[in-house]
């Protein structure tokens, strides 16, 4: 029988764990552990490190646990400080040390404010409104000092969210499913880079391509990393209403999207020597090489079958292929273009469909 998996806490449950513990130690009441509801409906007891009182207010210490999702905010100290101030009217969130700040549109939160997405704000105001009824004119200050150090770890610098960690959470229970989360973590660069004005992105799975992308001049701010998860970035795209998406990345990934391959992970799907054996046989390549190529354990291992044979157009076909079966994935919601390059960043082939847009973008290849 599988092992069932420990669940855990979100970073915004841990605020609002911190804000209730702090808001009942100022009506008397202290204690080891403190009982919230998470927006779903669930009870989640978290354990409390610390109660201090700072200056005016009270700062609580919760330790972030994510159970078995392996989250980087795992064992993370996340300090809330509750302080009440007659000057305000209702809830006032300030970042603190390790915290980010939002400062491009197209997020949840708008440009200027604390990262602290919705959940928490909401779980963080229920928790004051179980101990005081109604809201009263508070300050709310989050620091995670390990925060700034771990935000590197993110995407947070690509979405503009600078400073530290967001306080994330949709419900407050985290539950493992990273893979789920990771995606979900991925989709908002869509947003932002659609907010800056760029109706055509640049979607890179991973450094090699937005490597080469960046040393050919094309905007950073246009560009979205898909990691494995191609496909579902696409119906996110096409979701979003995007017009046009310029695929760039290593011919290992573009290759299996020319496969029909859309997670391209490779314990989910491959098909990557296969594309390129059969796009070759159908160049003129004679069954030598085409066995070659299949025998190959990397495309890059590939390359020189392809070159002794004089086919490299071949690599313009599977990149057209690539274009066709992404189109097809999202219904022909989008106009789709594929560049395909080596590890050391050579071009090897591209369609017209990416020929426009890099040319639309201004492009410098070198």
């Amino acid at each position: 029988m599988p092992k069932e998996l420990r669940g855990g806490y979100t970073t915004g449950a841990c605020v609002a764990a911190g804000v209730k513990v702090a808001a009942l130690y100022m009506q008397g009441s202290s204690s080891d552990f403190v009982e919230i509801t998470a927006l779903d409906g669930t009870k989640l007891h978290i354990p409390v490190k610390s109660i201090e009182p700072v200056g005016d207010g009270v700062q609580v210490e919760i330790v972030k646990y994510s159970g078995d999702d392996p989250d980087i905010t795992n064992g993370t100290s996340i300090l809330t400080t509750l302080t009440m101030d007659k000057s305000l009217t209702g809830l006032q969130l300030v970042a603190g040390q390790g915290v980010g700040r939002v400062t491009k549109p197209g997020l949840a939160v708008p440009p200027g404010e604390p990262a602290i997405n919705p959940g928490p704000r909401a779980l963080i105001r229920q928790s004051l409104q179980e101990v005081f009824g109604q809201i009263p004119g508070c300050r709310v200050q989050v620091d995670v000092p390990a925060g700034e150090e771990l935000a590197k770890k993110t995407l947070n610098p690509v979405l503009g969210v600078l400073g530290g960690i967001s306080i994330i959470g949709t419900t407050g229970v985290l539950r493992p499913m990273s893979e789920e989360a990771f995606k979900a973590s991925l989709v908002p660069q869509i947003s932002v880079a659609m907010a800056a004005g760029y109706k055509t992105q640049i979607f890179v799975p991973g450094k090699i391509g937005e490597r080469v992308a960046t040393s050919w001049g094309l905007p950073s701010a246009a560009m979205v990393q898909t990691s494995n998860f191609i496909g579902h970035m696409l119906e996110a795209a096409a979701d979003c209403g995007l017009e046009r998406v310029l695929l760039f990345g290593h011919i290992g990934k573009m290759a299996k999207v020319a496969a029909g391959v859309f997670h391209t992970h490779n314990r989910m799907g491959d098909g990557r020597m296969e594309a390129m054996a059969a796009y070759s046989a159908a160049a003129g390549m004679p069954p030598e090489g085409v066995r070659e190529i299949l025998a190959a354990v990397t495309t890059e291992e590939a390359l020189p079958v392809i070159e002794r044979y004089k086919l490299e157009d071949v690599y313009n076909t599977i990149a057209a292929r690539a274009s066709v079966r992404a189109r097809r994935y999202v219904f022909e919601k989008m106009e789709i273009g594929t560049v395909m390059v080596t590890l050391k960043g050579k071009l090897l082939g591209m369609d017209d469909a990416a020929r426009r847009m890099g040319e639309d973008f201004g492009w410098n290849i070198k």
